[in-house]
């Protein structure tokens, strides 16, 4: 069958999405949800990493419109993935993307979610020894009333020592690894390092995937020399995030997965900037 007969085939068929529907009710969020695709990845530096993404895409669908054409949805991310690979996606490349999403559906409301992992080289303290540590990035563009805003989410984890346990005790101190999770509303684009680097810089001390015996002792002093409790952790953070003119809004949020306690220590701070 050449493209003609598939053209005339296509159009002699009903488009039942298309149709009209009577129950006056608009959709806020209609879409596909979970798609799992491989991209390529830009942060600071500009090398293209692989990675698995896992895609969402939704539109506002009006009242009088019985259904949203899916299969567009899926076509945009296959499209998002094929042109990946030539030009990586980064940080404030949603904004096309989810103009196009409104275009082909004919939509005045729509958003794009990616969440993946992002991986980086680090050198270990004392010995220089390279390994690679996994970060959880989430994206998301969405258009709503004619404005777009763009969201990352970055969890980064890091080690925390307890002040308390070092001031009571005649030797050693509780430490544990956490999970911090830093969110901004973006004003421009920035850096996945840049919210890595700066959690990691408030932390009692970053994580490494390789430490040889003399990195694991620097590591171990590094922390004792810098507890903090987890309302320190976010504390630290949102006061440098404060001064960050790309960001709309952030939050901050830490958990500490207790090493001498059967529950976790969290603490959350919400600012616009």
């Amino acid at each position: 069958m050449n493209a003609k007969e598939i053209k005339h085939m296509a159009a002699a068929m009903p488009d039942v999405q298309s149709e009209k529907d009577t129950r006056r009710l608009a959709i806020d969020r209609v879409g596909v949800k979970r798609l799992r695709y491989p991209i390529y990845f830009s942060d600071e530096g500009g090398a293209a990493q692989p990675t698995i993404a896992t895609c969402s895409a939704y539109t506002l669908l009006s009242a009088h419109q019985k259904g949203t054409h899916m299969s567009r949805l899926v076509a945009l991310f296959e499209e998002m993935r094929e042109k990946s690979v030539k030009k990586p996606l980064a940080i404030g490349a949603l904004r096309d993307w989810s103009a196009l999403l409104l275009k082909r559906l004919g939509a005045t409301a729509g958003e794009i979610h990616l969440e993946f992992d992002f991986f980086v080289r680090k050198k270990a303290p004392v010995s220089g020894i390279e390994s690679t540590m996994d970060y959880r990035v989430r994206l998301s563009g969405e258009v709503k009333e004619g404005q777009y805003r763009e969201k990352v989410e970055v969890d980064i984890p890091v080690t925390s020592l307890c002040p308390c346990s070092k001031k009571i005790s005649d030797y050693g101190a509780h430490n544990q690894r956490s999970v911090v999770t830093l969110g901004a509303t973006l004003n421009e684009p920035i850096f996945v390092m840049d919210l890595i680097r700066i959690a990691e810089e408030e932390a009692s001390s970053g994580l490494y995937a390789i430490l040889k015996r003399a990195d694991e002792k620097f590591v171990t002093e590094y922390a004792y020399d810098h507890p903090n409790f987890v309302e320190d952790l976010v504390r630290s953070i949102a006061q440098r995030l404060a001064t960050d003119k790309r960001l709309a809004a952030f939050s901050v949020e830490a958990e500490n997965f207790e090493s001498i306690h059967n529950h976790s220590a969290y603490a959350q701070i919400l600012i616009q900037n």
